[in-house]
């Protein structure tokens, strides 16, 4: 049995013991059980030690990463994930982290202690920082609770029907939100990774895939220009349950098709909506209404919900909203700061309940009291065979 930092529950992290000899994590070389995880990352909790400070991660698709990633959280510490080498030091420089976990000089990895305390006031909510963008070292970062994280991870593992048998493909990079929360809701039921840090369009991702018997991946919507190319719709894939979306607007046609695919296959698809401020979903779309609904974002996921304001915005509500952004270590020591999450979505709410996006607020402006869509003007302009790129300024 582990020791636990004084902190929340989390089901990934914490729900192990029933299970120790399934499979946790899976790769072209190993199989990890949960059994062999845990003692893993107790070893790893004795290097990063037992007082709460500021860990950076530089979470690569890979077992080690894994292991640094929720040894740091079990034991209580705030994690602070870097997606490679150089936003590593560009957070370093900005955020000053008592400990920096990483790969080094012949891609050794290491945990390197910067000091043997912390310099930080690190609210007791606090366990998960992360860029607004995923990927570079934004001085912005996404403040995340425990509750965040637990309470999204649980949600999609629910909406997804994720089993202890499920097999998801790490297809996005782990340091990306969406990435991350596909490894959060499968370790939360017991659920295996196969974690690997190749692309879809490498033949290896799909013979991994076949050998470890794969039943998800994930793709945002240039994945799936990926799959056209690869010839995805003739590749053998027997143990496929589904593919989920998200990460960004898949054209209707190109959800219908690959929805009509999935049917004649014996997989689905399945269609989200999220954001980094919502630790990675909001919404998604009931498989049944794919073909009939493939424009909308479907229905809130289970434990949220949404309003619109006056203006047309879509709020989110759900015990997944951030605390608050910081953009100084100073906010680390801030609870939360925000009751609700404006998406910056203009959207309504259809008869049969499904939420529609119909354009972005940034998009829209008000001329002599009209209002206009630069989008819808865009669209008109080149069915008019007028290729434009409409923007505003507004002057005092």
């Amino acid at each position: 049995m582990l020791t636990l930092g004084p902190r929340p529950r989390l089901g990934f992290v914490d729900g192990w013991d029933g299970h120790t000899d399934r499979p946790a994590l899976i790769t072209d070389r190993e199989t990890v059980s949960y059994g062999e995880l845990a003692a893993r990352v107790a070893a790893e909790m004795e290097l990063v030690g037992f007082e709460r400070r500021l860990v950076l991660i530089e979470l690569q698709n890979t077992v080690s990463a894994i292991v640094s990633y929720l040894a740091a959280l079990r034991a209580g510490h705030v994690v602070l994930i870097a997606s490679d080498k150089g936003t590593r030091e560009s957070l370093v420089e900005t955020y000053d982290p008592d400990v920096v976990v990483g790969s080094y000089a012949d891609n050794l990895w290491q945990v390197i202690e910067r000091r043997a305390g912390t310099r930080h006031d690190l609210h007791p909510d606090l366990a998960l920082l992360v860029s607004t963008s995923g990927s570079t070292g934004s001085p912005k970062l996404v403040r995340l609770s425990y509750e965040n994280l637990d309470s999204n991870a649980r949600s999609i593992a629910e909406y997804l029907g994720i089993g202890s048998t499920d097999r998801a493909m790490t297809s996005l990079p782990l340091s990306y939100c969406y990435g991350l929360s596909v490894l959060h809701s499968h370790l939360t039921r017991g659920a295996a990774a196969i974690v690997t840090g190749l692309s879809v369009v490498d033949p290896g991702f799909w013979n991994l895939a076949r050998t470890a018997q794969a039943t998800a991946f994930a793709g945002v919507p240039y994945t799936f220009e990926l799959l056209d190319r690869v010839g995805f719709a003739d590749l053998d894939l027997p143990s496929l349950r589904y593919i989920t979306q998200a990460g960004g607007k898949l054209g209707a046609d190109r959800v219908q098709r690959f929805a009509e695919l999935g049917r004649r296959r014996g997989w689905d698809l399945i269609v989200m909506y999220g954001a980094t401020e919502a630790t990675a979903r909001m919404a998604y779309l009931p498989v049944d209404r794919l073909l009939d609904a493939p424009q909308t974002v479907g229905v809130p996921i289970p434990g949220g919900r949404f309003t619109i304001d006056d203006d047309g915005e879509l709020l989110y509500h759900g015990p997944n909203v951030m605390l608050g952004y910081a953009q100084s270590p100073k906010d680390f020591a801030l609870g939360r700061t925000i009751d609700y999450l404006r998406t910056g979505d203009l959207a309504r709410r259809r008869p049969d309940g499904l939420y529609e996006i119909v354009g972005r607020r940034s998009r829209f402006l008000k001329l002599f009291g009209l209002r206009v869509d630069l989008d819808q003007l865009e669209h008109r302009l080149r069915s008019d065979g007028i290729q434009a790129l409409c923007t505003a300024t507004t002057q005092g």
